[in-house]
């Protein structure tokens, strides 16, 4: 299979992470968007550009605890100082890579770590990145002095863990003191999870616990998954005058770290594990992060879905009152009278209807302010009506929002307005509104009455007059009436349908007024929707795109697939198979301070301790480490 197919599916599982937001405090959303990030940063610094380069030399991240003497312990492996230890805590800051100069070429440019500036000179930035050319460093091999995984600066933790996660090879160092401590522990989970090949460096060993904390280590990797990492044990001892170990303390580390270096087979070994381990991490991250993405963009829609209700059982509410007969009382009913006649008028209705009607023409006619005064009444009746809706759509959508953490995590970052109230501009687009509607029933009469044989009763009610029976007849259902009302606001929509009836006829009547009731309910329902709108605003900068998830988990799908398919296309052809601690290969150069005595403890449940015993005493000036 061809390595296309897999960087293209990393690729598009990148893409498809990097839009991941989830800004909802839901369960696991923290967790979640934090492995999106780290495996976004992972395939930038580490898979794909070891991916595209695997010929490229190893990278061997020298990472662990505050004070177990990583710095101390690169310099001794190099033989000179390259990396300045600390005594004030935290120590180091800025990352340090030492390499071959030849292999320099690798490292100049962003293939790895993209996001580090390179640089020559010591510094304490952590966004920098010191290169050393050090002819004692093999070919095929880089060292990184990396800050201290547990540091109390939260930004040397994640550059810790940022740049081990950028390791072919994690050469992990740890103290006889703190070996046992949680922080460590859980970055060697993180390494096992993902299959990372691991050597741990069991630092400042007393002399006396030799045969003690080595072999319990080793245990204690054994039982979580380390077995097959090699455990080296440095004694504790003192460093000479430029800050470095004896040789015999570190000879064994530089010895297998070069035979890696030499050994084209096993460092390719050792680099396609931790790359596979890296991209099979991947696939296993990617779908609880689709999992959360379907979280958040769940919990949004049922937001979206409060608000939605709220506002459309408000406009379910103004559509019910505005045709059960509620808005037939008051101050409407007293306008509607004074156009038809005088209260005697309307209590003789039900027996003299043929005779009102006729009295109705004759009051009206030349008497325009009567139906002016019915308009304004409706408009005012109605204005009510919303308004109360309005605000009451607007509490019930806050409150429902407030009823959940996550609602409550929009509402206090919203800088707009108060969301429990109706907005400022609320009452002038009711108003608004309740004028065009006006405005489309005089059109409906205007349109129904030209050209009819009873134009001229038409003509002789006018316009207004005309569309004031038409928005009566509108009103016109009694259900929400009780008592006297019934009757009287009864009969009112009965002597306007029945003068719409003599001038439209029946059928246009019916039509006339379905029309009329719909304009109004769409010109409510419009209004509405820009109040609902607050709310959809006050979600916008936590969209969520409902067809990421899906992405993802494709891309995932898509990377486990190309994985699985094998690695030949970017492998040299004939892998040597050899064991990565075998072979007789040269060594780092070899700094001629002082004679040791290697010996090698394994046992077959127990990781393999490499231990440095100090045989002769440094006779320069010296201090203890």
């Amino acid at each position: 299979m061809s390595s296309t197919r897999l960087t293209q599916a990393l690729t598009e599982l990148r893409e498809s992470l990097a839009p991941v937001r989830l800004p909802l405090p839901l369960p696991q959303a923290m967790e979640q968007g934090r492995s999106a990030r780290e495996m976004q940063r992972q395939l930038d610094d580490y898979i794909l550009p070891r991916l595209a380069t695997i010929e490229a030399p190893l990278l061997a991240v020298v990472g662990g605890s505050t004070g177990a003497g990583k710095s101390t312990l690169v310099n001794s492996l190099v033989g000179r100082a390259v990396t300045t230890p600390g005594v004030i805590r935290p120590t180091t800051k800025s990352p340090v890579l030492i390499c071959h100069p030849d292999d320099v070429k690798w490292f100049n440019d962003d293939r790895i770590l993209p996001g580090l500036v390179r640089s020559r000179a010591s510094s304490q930035d952590s966004n920098t990145l010191q290169l050393v050319e050090e002819a004692t460093i093999p070919k095929g091999l880089a060292l990184l002095d990396a800050p201290d995984v547990d540091s109390v600066v939260e930004q040397n933790r994640q550059l810790s863990a940022q740049l081990l996660q950028a390791a072919d090879l994690w050469v992990f160092v740890t103290s006889a003191a703190r070996y046992a401590d949680a922080v460590p522990w859980d970055f060697l989970k993180s390494a096992v999870d993902r299959s990372a090949a691991v050597a741990v460096v069991l630092d400042r060993v007393p002399p006396a616990a030799m045969n003690q904390v080595p072999p319990h280590l080793g245990r204690l990797m054994t039982e979580r998954g380390l077995a097959d990492s090699p455990l080296f044990a440095v004694p504790e001892t003192s460093v000479d005058a430029e800050g470095l170990l004896p040789d015999a303390a570190v000879s064994p580390i530089r010895t297998w770290l070069a035979t890696l270096a030499a050994d084209a087979a096993s460092r390719q070994r050792v680099v396609m594990q931790t790359l596979d381990g890296a991209i099979g991490s991947l696939v296993t991250k990617a779908p609880p992060v689709a999992e959360a993405v379907d979280a958040q963009a769940e919990a949004l829609e049922s937001l979206r879905s409060d608000a939605r209700s709220s506002y459309d059982e408000a406009v379910r509410q103004v559509s019910v009152q505005s045709a059960d007969g509620t808005l037939l009382r008051g101050e409407v009913m007293a306008r509607w009278q004074e156009f038809v006649g005088t209260g005697e008028f309307m209590k003789t209705m039900e027996n003299k209807i043929s005779w009102l009607r006729d009295r109705v023409w004759s009051t009206v006619k030349g008497a325009p302010p009567e139906a002016e005064n019915v308009k304004v009444a409706v408009e005012s009746g109605l204005e009510a009506l919303i308004r109360e809706q309005g605000e009451a759509a607007a509490e019930r959508a806050e409150a429902a929002w407030r009823a959940t953490p996550f609602g409550r995590e929009v509402l206090r970052h919203h800088t707009g307005t108060d969301l429990s109230r109706a907005s400022a501009e609320f009452d002038d687009e009711v108003a608004r509104a309740i004028r065009d509607w006006q405005g489309d029933v005089m059109e409906l009469v205007q349109g129904e009455g030209m050209g009819k044989r009873t134009q001229a009763r038409y003509l002789a009610l006018g316009v207004n007059g005309v569309s004031a029976a038409l928005m009566m007849v509108v009103f016109a259902y009694t259900g929400g009436l009780t008592g006297a009302e019934v009757g009287i606001a009864g009969g009112s929509a009965v002597l306007a349908q029945r003068v719409l009836e003599a001038v439209f006829g029946d059928d246009a009547v019916r039509r006339l007024a379905k029309q009329a009731k719909e304009s109004l309910d769409a010109r409510i329902a419009t209004v509405m929707a820009k109040e609902e709108q607050r709310f959809e605003d006050a979600l916008a900068g936590m969209a969520s795109d409902r067809d990421q998830a899906e992405r993802i988990r494709m891309a995932a799908e898509e990377v486990n697939f190309a994985r699985h398919a094998g690695y030949d296309a970017i492998l040299d052809p004939a892998p040597q198979q050899q064991a990565i601690e075998g072979g007789q290969q040269p060594a780092l150069e070899e700094q001629p301070r002082q004679s040791v005595q290697l010996n090698t403890v394994a046992g077959h449940t127990d990781a393999e301790v490499v231990e440095a015993e100090i045989v002769e005493p440094v006779t320069r000036p010296e201090e203890k480490r």
